[in-house]
């Protein structure tokens, strides 16, 4: 009995021994080889573990080179730091702050219960709609508030259609007491035998339940599903996409380049790519839960989804302002370059805006714009002589209680790892023994490299995933001579093909935390997805993604560093 309770212990102290034991086993690493290169890779090392246990929270783990860095003398304090604040961090920002305000206002709710009035409750369509309206809000604002906006409205759906369920099986046993008069008589005659009645209601009772809990765990995971394959769609929709950004701006800028990826150009690739996928999903989830089956009780369910949406009362004028801020700053992001036909971006000196200009700027508004229209001068209501103070559209406690602030650090860790990683030499040391894989079909392996990390984020944080593999993506497409985008474009989207674990993303977590979805139906109906998904992105990567971003072209800048990284080894 001594044993099994040191162990239990053992386990409930785990994390302390994680963050304890880690640097030690990993010590001699950079004692026996003391280079610059060595000793990033121990602090590499080190957070990749604590990411991947989460033995400290994933934002303080992020906050490590701060410290670890300056310590073992690969960056100083002040570089260190200031890779935690760039254009991707504000263009992250200024996106979250408009997200926020949609929130606050509810426009997320009316726009979904709107939707899933004129889809009709059908089955098939009422998942479509479900599934629309996930995928779309998950593009503009965090998946995780979506899927807590999302699985609430799907429980009061669920509900109504489990009451109709049972109206219709009493129904049923109604209309078959009618037709068979002789049952009372019957039950009289043998009272130990079970009665027609009882049968009925019994076998009625047991496909109701079954339809019922097929429903049910089709909406739930349709949710976070979608919420997942949306994200991919902008370049805000999830935080993997901005650390691509990050990243291959880092990359690009450092061969004197500009990096192709913006707003409007990630959508030409994540958008098309993430409607597919999600069809591809809704048809999945009909074949495997619904089997097509219509049901009654559709009158209830559309019933349910009217009152919810006559308590949101008629849209007003905060919620019409935010609409316009948010139309407002998607048509700048997209008009701002517009590739070979120029762009608004063009009238400004070369090179001095970008995506996050707008986001800021509307941003900003947000806190100016007020709720109302001030009750002064021209716009005084006769009668009404008050002069109450009009608040803002956001107020700074909103954005306080509701922004990730987890994720900022996370994105900031990522960029630092970046820096100290170029900074050190460990980026053209990985990219040289990356070498040994020169004569591999780049095709074959960047379908290998998806796989991996697709299996890989169903157990750890697709961001700290994205933030530890993209650094060394591009070191191994700069030496075997690929464009670095490749291999990064594709290996950040998969980050997101992630349905077999409820620890995957937080929007798996959420839909699971309802008790509705077992684990065992997350990986059965999660696997098909995981499996379909990557030949669809290679597809997407091959076709019209690189008839805009050229993967197969490699830049001449690039070619340098499989120059110096041959000399180097000479």
């Amino acid at each position: 009995m001594a044993l099994p309770s040191f162990f239990r212990q053992i386990w409930t102290i785990r994390h302390i021994l994680v963050v304890l034991f880690t640097p030690i086993i990993f010590l001699p690493f950079p004692l026996a080889v003391d280079y610059p290169e060595a000793r990033c890779a121990y602090v590499i090392i080190i957070m990749a573990v604590y990411w991947t246990t989460e033995a400290i929270p994933i934002a303080v783990t992020s906050l490590l080179p701060i410290v670890l860095f300056p310590i073992m003398g690969v960056l100083t304090a002040k570089q260190t730091s200031g890779a935690y604040m760039n254009d991707t961090s504000m263009l992250f920002f200024g996106g979250l702050m408009l997200a926020v305000a949609i929130e606050v206002w509810d426009i997320h709710k009316r726009l979904a219960l709107l939707v899933l009035m004129k889809v009709g409750s059908e089955p098939k369509w009422l998942l479509l709609g479900i599934m629309g309206v996930t995928w779309f809000l998950s593009m503009w604002i965090s998946n995780t508030a979506t899927t807590a906006m999302m699985i609430t409205i799907v429980q009061a759906i669920l509900q109504q259609i489990k009451i109709a369920d049972a109206s219709t099986a009493e129904d049923n046993v109604k209309a078959y007491e009618v037709t068979n008069p002789d049952t009372k008589a019957n039950l009289n005659e043998n009272k130990h035998s079970e009665s027609p009645k009882e049968q009925k209601g019994s076998k009625g009772a047991k496909v109701n339940d079954v339809f019922h809990t097929r429903i049910s765990k089709c909406m739930c995971l349709a949710v976070a599903y979608s919420a997942n394959i949306g994200g991919i769609a902008s370049l805000t929709g999830t935080g993997p996409n901005l650390i691509l950004k990050g990243q291959a701006d880092i990359v690009f800028n450092d061969y004197g380049l500009t990096s192709p990826i913006s707003f409007s150009t990630w959508m030409v690739y994540g958008l098309p790519l993430s409607l597919i996928v999600v069809v591809i999903l809704w048809f999945w989830l009909q074949a495997f839960f619904l089997r097509c089956k219509k049901k009654d009780g559709k009158d209830t369910v559309a019933e349910v989804i009217e009152s919810e949406y006559r308590k949101l009362g008629k849209i007003n004028f905060p919620q019409i302002t935010v609409v316009i801020c948010f139309t407002l700053l998607v048509i700048l992001w997209i008009t701002r370059d517009l590739g070979g036909i120029g762009g608004w971006g063009t009238y400004f000196f070369y090179r001095t805006v970008s995506d996050s200009t707008p986001a800021i700027l509307i941003g900003i508004l947000l806190f100016i714009l007020p709720t109302a229209v001030p009750n002064v001068f021209c716009f005084r209501k006769s009668g009404d002589c008050s002069n109450a103070v009009v608040k803002p559209l956001l107020t700074w406690q909103d954005l306080h209680e509701k922004m990730p602030w987890s994720l900022y650090l996370l994105l900031g860790g990522g960029y630092a790892i970046a820096k100290a990683s170029q900074e050190s030499g460990l980026s053209e040391m990985v990219g040289t023994s990356l070498r040994v894989f020169k004569d591999l079909n780049p095709w074959l392996m960047l379908m290998i490299l998806c796989y991996i990390i697709t299996f890989l984020t169903e157990i750890t944080s697709n961001t700290a995933i994205s933030t530890l593999m993209m650094p060394i993506l591009a070191s191994l497409a700069l030496s075997l001579q690929v464009n670095p985008l490749y291999f990064m474009f594709p290996a950040a989207i998969t980050t997101s093909f992630a349905f077999m674990l409820p620890v995957a993303t937080p929007p798996n977590a959420i839909v699971f935390s309802f008790g509705q979805v077992r684990v065992i139906d997350m990986v059965l109906a999660g696997l098909f997805m995981n499996i379909v998904s990557v030949p669809v992105l290679l597809l997407a990567t091959a076709t019209w993604g690189n008839s805009f971003f050229h993967f197969t072209d490699v830049d001449p800048a690039f070619l340098a560093f499989n120059e110096t990284t041959t000399l180097a080894t000479i």
